[in-house]
């Protein structure tokens, strides 16, 4: 079991498969290129060796008509050449008339016989067009099928018209001859080849474990410089061989790295200003309270005085605390929604009715527009707190007899939700800092207006659990836009109630 677990990690290793690849290649091409070079030589020369025989079968069948072998074969001029053809390619000659008799066999076995056979037939048929030529690789031998033909001028009105012939098909040779000498220069090259094969797989292997080497080396520098990071010997960006592979993952690592130190910075600043934001209303109560004791013979609405300013600052922590426990479950992502399907138009109404007391107090004047029924799968209570945070700030960061309007929309995917103010305005500066906790664009009117600068930050973070998307518009002393989109349909993965 833990060879196979040492071996299964061996075959994990990029290197070890990039070796395998190259080995296997190289070793898959030799073999191609061997099989391709002798099958190439073999037809070759099987191809040389049947145009030879048969140029030669053509000279002793036109010697077989001259000398009228066919009807008489005592000629010893034509046995002789019969026997020295058959010698020559260590191979056998058969004779056969029209009738398909043997008249003459080299081996002595098939004489006077009758021959019948496809290719003979055929040859005796066609004349010059039944010349085949086969070849046996599996018995060593090429079997050649030649004519006899004798031809006949063609005569009209006793005058003899030139250049016009008929071909007279007397008889066939059917030659067999012997592969033995393809054979032995095949073998001879094979063992070359293989000899040749050997060196080149060693040098194949050798060039894979090179190439292996080098061109996987930069992703061990880019290793160790990452182990360097973790270990925490630097912080500083990565860099590495211009290699596009290498460079998307050190572009990846390093936006990673960066986000990194984002989030530990934004986390230290998160300690800080909490520690100073539960601080604050701590103080502020530890000053009312000195002040009481320090003082003797009270009088009750001096006392009643300070005890309202203690009690709002029980209040300012409060809301801090709950604000941050809400930051904290939003934290949690979607595995926290509790998805059901909710009329947005309704429960906009439901909020806005919540607020206008805030509104009337401020006289603001608060309206809704919807320009037609939404519904949608999302959390209720979530949805609900975002309205509420965009509303509310809204209607405290306003001028004074101003204005805020809730504008609703749809689509086939997505619902919108516009909150749209005549207030202050964000500068230009801030509008990329107002999502970040405890951020405050104006910190003493937040304190007077008992803001905790965690608003946008519950917003956004409800938002980005739905898969959806707040973006803002806002000019200086004239209002602000926030823009909500969020998905009609569930697309989290969480259950729905």
């Amino acid at each position: 079991m833990d060879k196979n677990f040492r071996i299964s990690d061996i075959l994990k290793s990029l290197r070890v498969r990039f070796f395998i690849i190259v080995f296997i290649t190289g070793l898959v091409s030799c073999l191609v290129m061997h099989s391709v070079i002798l099958s190439s030589y073999e037809d070759r020369a099987v191809n040389v060796k049947s145009t030879e025989v048969q140029r030669q079968l053509r000279i002793l069948a036109n010697h077989l008509i001259v000398l009228n072998y066919l009807q008489d074969t005592s000629s010893e001029v034509i046995n002789a050449e019969i026997d020295m053809l058959a010698n020559l390619y260590d191979g056998r000659v058969i004779v056969i008339n029209d009738d398909l008799k043997v008249v003459k066999d080299t081996y002595n076995i098939s004489q006077g016989k009758t021959i019948i056979s496809e290719e003979v037939v055929n040859c005796l048929k066609t004349g010059s067009k039944g010349t085949v030529s086969k070849y046996d690789s599996a018995n060593g031998y090429i079997e050649v099928v030649t004519p006899i033909i004798e031809s006949e001028v063609i005569e009209e009105e006793d005058v003899s018209v030139s250049g016009k012939t008929s071909e007279v098909v007397r008889g066939v040779l059917l030659t067999s001859v012997s592969t033995d000498t393809i054979a032995t220069t095949l073998e001879i090259l094979s063992r070359r080849a293989n000899l040749l094969e050997v060196v080149i797989i060693l040098i194949i292997l050798m060039f894979a474990a090179l190439v292996s080497i080098l061109l996987l080396k930069p992703f061990d520098r880019i290793t160790a410089a990452i182990n360097d990071v973790k270990a925490g010997y630097t912080d500083e960006p990565i860099v590495g061989p211009n290699y596009i592979e290498t460079e998307q993952i050190i572009n990846a690592f390093n936006a990673l790295l960066k986000r990194m130190k984002v989030l530990d910075d934004s986390r230290q600043e998160f300690v800080s200003n909490v520690s100073h934001e539960l601080k604050t209303p701590i103080t502020s109560m530890k000053v009312l309270a000195d002040s009481l004791l320090a003082q003797e013979d009270v009088p009750n609405e001096v006392y009643r005085e300070f005890m309202v300013d203690i009690g709002a600052e029980v209040d300012r922590e409060d809301k801090i605390i709950n604000d941050l426990l809400a930051l904290v479950r939003m934290d949690k992502k979607a595995s926290g929604l509790s998805i059901s399907s909710v009329d947005v138009v309704a429960l906009t109404e439901v909020v806005l009715k919540r607020l206008r007391p805030i509104a009337r107090k401020h006289n603001i004047e608060l309206t809704l527009e919807s320009k037609r029924a939404i519904t949608a799968e999302i959390d209720e209570v979530k949805i609900s707190l975002v309205i509420m945070n965009l509303v509310e700030n809204a209607i405290k960061y306003n001028k004074d007899e101003g204005w805020v309007k809730v504008e609703l929309d749809a689509d086939h995917q997505y619902f919108y939700v516009k909150v749209i103010d005549s207030g202050m305005g964000i500068p230009a500066d801030a509008i990329d800092h107002i999502y970040e906790r405890f951020y405050r664009v104006d910190k003493s009117r937040s304190r007077e207006i008992g803001g905790t600068g965690l608003g946008l930050s519950i917003a956004r973070n409800a938002v980005l659990m739905h898969r959806g998307t707040i973006d803002v518009e806002s000019t200086l002393g004239e209002g602000t836009t926030f823009t909500l989109k969020i998905p009609l349909i569930n697309s989290t993965g969480t259950a729905t109630k």
